[in-house]
């Protein structure tokens, strides 16, 4: 490269040098002169000739390269959002492409790189129409022996293009490509393990796009993969032949190339993989095994520091952490795959076997997780990704793909790993505990499918728990802290198959721990014990250690950390449940130090929350409501009085607290609480800003108007003056000038109002339908807009047996953009249907589209509305296309798309019956002819009374039985009658 440089490109370079300076002024001025001369004709040229210039210091050219990178960016192509004009010319664009390519062969890896990642950006816009010449300049230094520079930037140049391939570009690429990649790969005298790891990554991109591309086009891809399938998985057994050693990080590198490459043949292209893979079975299972031994070495004992922190010139992990996760990735894609399954079922139990051992805790985990008790329950908890993970999530697959042989062969396992542990404690092994721990955890990960067959194992579950764990209790504390933890906190997952006498000594000893000075593992152990153990535990046992047990933990209360205050508020909870009567005698102890803590964390949703759920505890504890509230009512009352004065969190929290103590409170409680706050919490939404106040003081008014009904108008005063205020905050909710996040809860407060004080609402409710029209104009979130709608439906359920009436109303009522809110609110109905949550939710909003399809009323059918997506034929939907052919749908009547709905409810009621297997079921007394005639017959019945009965108790049967797990506002279903209709007897 020629040495001279002209007067523009020495300004350049001065700017460069002077965006380094340690001036600040110095450095600001620079910037502003290389910002104003990016719009400059020629700007890039100069930039790309800065960077490929050898002669030129280092840190400049990789200045220069970056700033090339994002002058690429802003005003390369003109329809990105991150265009800024002016845009290049074409004549410079071309220069800047041949000067960059000019210089893949740089010697210096960071400005290799960085010149990459200019040409794969320009590559995004122009190839291959505007850059044919790129692949063949690429593929030639690929085949340049004589130049491995120019072989390291030309892949890693593919490596940054093959992430952004589409089904356009692969198709013609891969032809190309592969017998080049191929020759790197198979050339280890040539090639060093990095090149070639490079190669597999590009081919691992181009098979990834060539699986999705599959679904489409399956004769196409099939031709492309079959013909080079075989070669390439006689490279890949080549490459992991030889067994894994510990001191070598780039061939740990080449290797999980090649387990992400068998991967995505394993699942994209099973059939034809299956037909040749007897070839790498057997080196795979070899590196497996292999691999156990350097992993116990460098992790597990600690004695290698190969284990974390590598990472290639790319930024990607070449740690033993990370081969070992790729492979277990590779193993959980076989086990999952019924092809794959079969062909390793032979070896399911020595799967299991080593599995179990890569399942110890390293070195480095017990260091971190000994000094911080914090990073080890949130590590825990989390399931933070590693080996420990990855062993668990195979260990379920296998329990999924082989059902009963899988279970057998992890109790057999670990039968096996236990004994070993037993030989190696009697040998004085310092190791021997972590094989024991890591056994337990494996038992633990998969121990709902282990109880649930506990009884056709082959080996006794029971009995194996037994004898493990009562013989780790004998273990010293101190000595193995984790192997206690472990065994503490395991022996509440199988309460079903130990005998109560054991159970009984773990609760024991877990709330001995508590309040002794062990280990904090211990303590985290016996925690998660106590959790899970009290709700089941001998009134009578707890009721003797109740005083103690509060006293340890209020004590650990005081100085637990973030993490850990989590899982002792949680046990909290657990022993105040299991207290019963007795919590009333504790009550004036435990809720000052516990309201004290939510003071204190109510900034933090996490820790606030789980103290709100003790307090909750308490609340419905016998006898405990009202000195609770006595003693939360004088902090809380004066907090919302002023809440314009109060800290960032401390109004929402307070209102979060409120709204507990309101849900199922007595009504003397409710009036108590109202006397003191409703007209603040009133106040709150109507002069607050704060979104997250206003969301919960709504809550909170809902909360009062349940608890109160029509009594709440008769405290404090005149009931006409309450009825204002109550429908004064309903219209600041339903306000267009208040966010969509403000109003997030106004649907649920409504439906209250509708539901309790009915006579009162129905003088307003032409104005409230037009107030609920506006919000949904303007609404922004999508959860809002269906609970809005759930209010519709609840109005056309309260509107029979005259529910024309409410369609003529709705008629009268203008929309923006629509012919009238009928048209309006049928088609955002219709459109969001599917996306609406919750049983009670469902149930509603499905009854009374029925109901109104059952009127027949004219106007519906003059109205059309969204139908389905109308599917492309183009192939595979890329950022590109889908800005040109956005998606299109069908437009249908709207009677047909109620109908269609009501059809899809139905056969999901008919799916879960199904998978139930209810033999009792209301489907199994009809043909499926039959249930559908019935559903047609409810949709279109004259009669104006309720949709079929029969139909909504068969729909209730399904929405209500995961109504646990729905998160949905818990006093809805309690509130509405029609809830009760539903609900089967």
């Amino acid at each position: 490269m020629a040495s001279f440089v002209d007067q523009d490109q020495q300004w350049l370079l001065n700017c460069l040098t002077a965006t380094l300076d340690t001036s600040h002024e110095v450095r600001s001025f620079a910037e502003a002169s290389l910002s104003q001369a990016s719009s400059q004709p020629g700007f890039g040229v100069a930039l790309s000739k800065v960077a490929i210039n050898r002669e030129l210091p280092l840190g400049l050219r990789q200045l220069a390269a970056v700033l090339l990178k994002q002058f690429i960016k802003k005003h390369w192509q003109e329809d990105e959002e991150s265009f800024e004009p002016p845009a290049v010319a074409s004549e410079e664009k071309e220069v800047i492409r041949k000067l960059l390519l000019l210089s893949l062969n740089d010697d210096h890896g960071k400005i290799c790189t960085a010149i990459s990642m200019a040409i794969a950006s320009i590559a995004q816009y122009d190839w291959p129409e505007d850059w044919p010449e790129l692949l063949p300049a690429l593929l030639t230094l690929i085949s340049d022996q004589t130049s491995m520079s120019g072989v390291r930037g030309a892949l890693r140049c593919l490596a940054l293009l093959s992430v952004d391939l589409d089904d356009r570009s692969v198709p013609g690429l891969v032809p190309a490509l592969f017998p080049c990649l191929h020759k790197v790969v198979s050339s280890p005298e040539i090639y060093d393990k990095t090149l070639r790891a490079k190669a597999l990554s590009v081919v691992h991109s181009c098979t990834s796009m060539l699986g999705v591309m599959s679904g489409v086009y399956k004769t196409e891809t099939d031709a492309l993969v079959v013909p080079m399938l075989k070669s390439w998985l006689e490279q890949f057994s080549a490459i992991l032949q030889p067994p894994v050693i510990s001191a070598d990080p780039e061939d740990w590198s080449i290797r999980m190339e090649v387990f992400k490459c068998l991967t995505q043949f394993v699942q994209n292209f099973p059939h034809h993989t299956e037909a040749h893979f007897t070839v790498i079975l057997p080196p795979l299972w070899h590196t497996f095994v292999s691999s156990l031994k350097v992993y116990e070495l460098s992790s597990v004992e600690g004695a290698d520091d190969y284990n974390v922190g590598r990472y290639d010139s790319d930024g990607a992990g070449k740690s033993l952490e990370d081969f070992v996760i790729q492979l277990f990735e590779l193993l959980l894609t076989l086990v999952g795959s019924s092809r794959f399954a079969k062909v390793i079922k032979s070896n399911i139990k020595d799967l299991v076997y080593y599995t179990i051992a890569y399942m110890q805790m390293t070195e480095q985990q017990v260091h971190t997780w000994s000094l911080d008790a914090n990073q080890y329950v949130a590590d825990e908890d989390e399931a933070t990704y590693s080996y420990r993970v990855s062993g668990t999530l195979l260990l379920e697959e296998v329990v999924n793909s082989y059902v009963e042989d899988g279970i057998n062969a992890i109790v057999e396992a670990c039968q096996k790993r236990f004994n070993e542990s037993r030989r190696e404690k009697a040998m004085a092994s310092a190791n021997w505990w972590r094989l024991r721990e890591a056994t337990i955890f494996a038992l633990v990960s998969v121990s709902e499918p282990l109880l649930e067959s506990s009884e056709s194992c082959e080996l006794n579950l029971g009995t194996l728990l037994e004898q493990i764990l009562t013989e780790d209790m004998a273990t010293g504390l101190h000595e193995y802290p984790f192997l206690h933890a472990r065994a503490l906190s395991a022996v509440a997952k199988f309460s079903s198959v130990v005998s109560q006498g054991i159970l009984d000594q773990f609760l024991f000893a877990s709330i001995k721990a508590v309040g002794s000075d062990v280990p904090p593992p211990v303590k985290v152990g016996a925690c998660r014990a106590l959790s899970q153990l009290l709700p089941e535990s001998s009134k009578g046992i707890v009721q003797s250690q109740l005083m103690a047990l509060f006293s340890s933990l209020t004590d650990l209360l005081k100085h637990a950390s973030d993490e850990t205050l989590h899982l002792v508020l949680e046990t909290l909870q657990a022993t105040v449940k299991s207290g019963h009567e007795a919590i009333v005698s504790i009550e004036p102890i435990i809720s000052p130090i516990l309201l004290n803590m939510w003071a204190s964390y109510v900034s933090d949703p996490f820790i606030s929350i789980d103290a709100v759920e003790v307090l909750e505890a308490i609340k419905d504890a016998p006898g405990c409501i009202r000195p609770l509230v006595s003693r939360v009512l004088p902090s809380i009352g004066p907090i919302l009085e002023k809440h314009h004065q109060q800290p960032a969190g401390l109004v929402a929290g307070s209102l979060d607290l409120l709204t507990m103590l309101l849900k199922n409170a007595p009504v003397d409680v409710v009036k108590a609480i109202h006397d003191v706050c409703f007209s603040s919490v009133i106040q709150i939404i109507l002069q607050s800003s704060d979104h997250a106040e206003i969301q919960n003081a709504t809550e909170c008014l809902a909360a009062f108007v349940f608890g109160g009904k029509q009594e709440i108008l008769a405290w404090g005063g005149d009931q006409g003056i309450k009825m204002r205020s109550l429908l004064d905050a309903a219209s600041r909710l339903l306000s267009t000038e208040m966010e969509s996040s403000g109003s997030l809860f106004v649907g649920s407060y409504i439906l209250q109002l509708i539901l309790h004080l009915p006579s009162q609402m129905s003088q307003h409710v032409r104005d409230l339908i037009a107030a609920l029209i506006r919000r949904m104009l303007s609404c922004q979130i999508a959860g809002l807009k269906s609970s809005l709608l759930v209010v519709f439906a609840r109005l056309v359920h309260m509107s029979g047996p005259n529910v024309e009436q409410f369609i003529d109303l709705l008629i009268t009522l203008p929309a923006d953009g629509y012919e009238n809110s009928l048209a309006y609110v049928m088609s955002e109905w219709t459109r969001q249907q599917g996306e609406i949550q919750g049983s009670y939710q469902i149930k509603v909003t499905t009854s009374a589209l029925a109901l109104l399809l059952s009127t027949q009323h004219a106007e519906l059918a003059k109205i059309c509305v969204k139908g389905h997506l109308i599917k492309s034929n183009a192939g595979i939907t890329t950022r590109s296309k889908a800005k040109v052919t956005p998606d299109q749908w069908t437009v249908m009547p709207l009677p047909a798309k109620i109908l269609a709905l009501l059809a899809d409810t139905l056969i999901e009621i008919q799916e879960q019956v199904v998978a139930d297997d209810d033999e009792d079921s209301d489907w199994e007394e009809m043909g499926e002819n039959d249930a559908e005639q019935d559903l047609l017959q409810t949709a279109l019945a004259t009669s104006h009374g309720r949709p079929n009965l029969d139909y909504l108790m068969a729909m209730a049967k399904v929405y209500s039985e995961n109504q646990e797990d729905d998160h949905e506002d818990e006093l809805l279903p309690v509130a509405d009658p029609l809830n009760e209709v539903c609900k089967l007897p």
